[in-house]
């Protein structure tokens, strides 16, 4: 109940506007991937999607940040279930792409940025090679871009309180499995997907 509190609270208060272009039927694993320039990406993308898709998605976080303090941790790791992950070359045995095919295989989703870290919202950043290793590794997984606009303004990196502004976020079509694709050519299809969803 309090799950569907917050995601009413967030569409009537945030105001995103969803674009879908792509059907989400039945609660598949997926991945979904966006681009990045707010702290609200995540949940804006959470609290989109359908109820039964909501209840079994995780947004991958960067443990750096999220887990300092116990209002964080418990935000990213307690309500939203979030996986901490260590971006920061972290223990091969704490290898962060086994750990996020751990929880697909669960039958689960995530949320994940494959920028790696904020950007300005001004271009989309290369995306890095986890994305690839996840998607090679769980050729049943489906993989769906959404292309996310003007959270930046609405929060800007370094502010607590948001602004009251027009978003849109944009849910493309899950990418075809194209075979025997090297994994510079897949990273640049699927940053070309994501950008080609923008809608200004």
């Amino acid at each position: 109940m309090i799950a569907v509190i917050v995601a009413f609270a967030v569409r009537v208060l945030l105001g995103p506007a969803p674009r879908h272009l792509g059907a989400l039927a039945g609660t598949r694993p997926r991945v979904f991937f966006a681009n990045h320039s707010s702290h609200l990406d995540f949940l804006v993308i959470w609290a989109l999607l359908p109820a039964d898709i909501r209840r079994h998605v995780h947004p991958v976080a960067a443990r750096d940040y999220w887990s300092q303090g116990r209002v964080r941790r418990f935000i990213a790791g307690r309500f939203f279930g979030g996986l901490m992950i260590e971006r920061r070359g972290g223990a091969t045995t704490d290898n962060p792409v086994e750990q996020m095919a751990a929880i697909l295989q669960a039958n689960e989703s995530l949320i994940l940025f494959p920028e790696g870290t904020r950007g300005t919202g001004d271009a989309v950043q290369p995306f890095r090679a986890g994305l690839f290793h996840l998607y090679d590794a769980n050729p049943e997984v489906e993989f769906v871009p959404v292309f996310l606009e003007n959270l930046n303004r609405i929060l800007p990196k370094g502010e607590f309180l948001p602004v009251p502004l027009l978003s849109y976020v944009t849910f493309g079509a899950p990418l075809a499995r194209l075979s025997e694709e090297t994994k510079d050519a897949f990273l640049d299809r699927a940053r070309s997907v994501l950008v080609g969803l923008e809608t200004s």
